[in-house]
């Protein structure tokens, strides 16, 4: 089974590439790291550099306080 996200969502931060967007979205369903990257077809690895790297630009440090972040960009 492959997992299509959108690339753009407006309600995201701008600052995010697609990819990351891609990837906050995917954590906003609640997918593992490992379920990302298969649906991806990435690596696992790619997968927590891109989380990472969308860690920094939200400022947060865990899942949670990115999922709360993108949560609170959403309805803003």
């Amino acid at each position: 089974m492959v997992f299509s996200f959108p690339v753009a969502s407006p309600e995201l931060p701008p600052s995010l590439s697609a990819s990351e967007r891609t990837v906050a979205l995917a954590l906003l369903e609640g997918l593992s790291n490992a379920e990302i990257a298969k649906a991806r077809r990435t690596s696992v690895r790619t997968v927590a550099n891109q989380i990472a790297s969308l860690f920094r630009k939200l400022g947060v440090s865990s899942r949670s306080e990115a999922v709360v972040a993108l949560g609170a960009s959403q309805r803003s």
